[in-house]
């Protein structure tokens, strides 16, 4: 199969598994036809499927990681407050690290809306329906939802990383607390810490709980590099932490921290 059959059989089989979208007609436009492959897996239930679907998935998906191109994280240039700290703006789905780090919701198996914008999403569809199988597995074993401030890490499968640290950051819905803090600082720790132990040398972070969590971004940035620099003094072998940005205002405020230090 050339890539866009393999597109169209991946909606197809997605499709048959649910009589309500038997009905569904599969759009000639390649974009269209992205946007519902993305919209099925999103949607999709943890539960088994073929290792036929999964070969072609994976062909597909590779190929579409190759086509947006990848940033490898060693080609990235230091700070220089901090020899082990990097910023980078990107799509953080697109950077080669041994780690990139996912703010995660409680339940831990991925975001649920069709094509929302959240970093759950994006790396979920990135990666394959087997990260939401790994996950599940995971939170089934653990039996209770994952904890605000802790971290989990699994397979990157698709992903031009080799592992996907799930965190689950505060959620401030009023005034920042220190509790808030906090937790965020324990969200760096944890995925740090499982970064660590797993063996790895870099690590990925999005910005965690600023986006739909609404943890305020200037004092968000202050916390993950403070909570990075304290934990390295310590620990011998990251040897890279990256702060993935996408947004400008995430990128000036970072620069104005990696580059120029804390203005304390």
């Amino acid at each position: 199969m050339v890539h866009s059959e393999k597109r169209l059989y991946l909606i197809r089989e997605l499709l048959s598994e649910q009589p309500r979208y038997r009905r569904i007609e599969i759009p000639d436009d390649a974009e269209e036809q992205k946007t519902l492959l993305r919209s099925l897996m999103n949607i999709r239930a943890p539960r088994p499927i073929g290792t036929e679907f999964l070969k072609v998935q994976d062909e597909y998906l590779s190929e579409e990681v190759r086509e947006k191109g990848v940033t490898d994280s060693d080609t990235l240039p230091v700070s220089p407050v901090h020899n082990r700290l990097v910023l980078w703006r990107g799509d953080i789905t697109a950077l080669k690290a041994d780690a990139i780090v996912n703010a995660a919701n409680s339940a831990l198996r991925g975001c649920f809306v069709p094509c929302h914008s959240c970093v759950d999403n994006i790396i979920h569809s990135v990666s394959g329906i087997q990260l939401r199988l790994a996950c599940d597995k995971l939170m089934n074993e653990q039996g209770y939802d994952e904890p605000t401030g802790k971290a989990k890490i699994t397979p990157a499968f698709n992903l031009p990383s080799s592992y996907v640290i799930h965190t689950v950051g505060p959620i401030v819905s009023g005034i920042l607390t220190q509790k808030h803090c906090g937790q965020l600082a324990d969200c760096y720790k944890s995925c740090l810490k499982a970064a660590s132990d797993q063996g790895l040398k870099s690590i990925a972070f999005c910005c965690i709980s600023t986006g739909e969590f609404h943890f305020p971004q200037k004092k968000a940035a202050d916390i993950a590099v403070r909570t990075a620099i304290n934990f390295l003094k310590a620990d011998t072998q990251i040897e890279k932490v990256i702060f993935n940005v996408f947004k400008q205002d995430d990128y000036d405020i970072y620069k104005e921290i990696l580059y120029y230090g804390f203005n304390d």
